[in-house]
């Protein structure tokens, strides 16, 4: 991922562990459900869950995906969507948290800058 954005001339994203368990939390959700969704089971949003996790943001952004093997594969899919490719590519963004949940691999991406 950071080698796309530093194509688009945009800093390295660093992992978060407060986004990382909102995108892993998210990623179980949907597996539980098996429903592939920006809104959670319980009618939440992506700034809902990543609020609740406990990181402060002045901006946010999230990816999911499902079905895909690797993060190579899920990758490739993001980078041919526009909206998720958006996401990838946003400058603005400056930190991330990945999640991956089975059965079905559920894949969530949650992009943020903190205020």
């Amino acid at each position: 991922m950071n080698a796309e954005r530093g194509k688009a001339g945009c800093q390295a994203l660093t992992l978060n562990p407060t986004l990382t368990k909102a995108a892993q939390a998210h990623s179980e959700d949907m597996a539980a459900h098996q429903n592939m969704s920006h809104t959670g089971s319980d009618g939440s949003s992506p700034g809902d869950r990543i609020t609740r996790a406990g990181y402060t943001w002045s901006s946010y952004g999230e990816n999911v995906a499902y079905g895909y093997g690797t993060a190579e594969q899920v990758m490739a899919a993001w980078m041919s969507s526009p909206g998720h490719r958006a996401n990838i590519l946003n400058c603005g963004f400056q930190e991330i948290g990945v999640g991956l949940a089975q059965p079905g691999s559920y894949w969530t991406q949650d992009f943020g800058t903190a205020r």
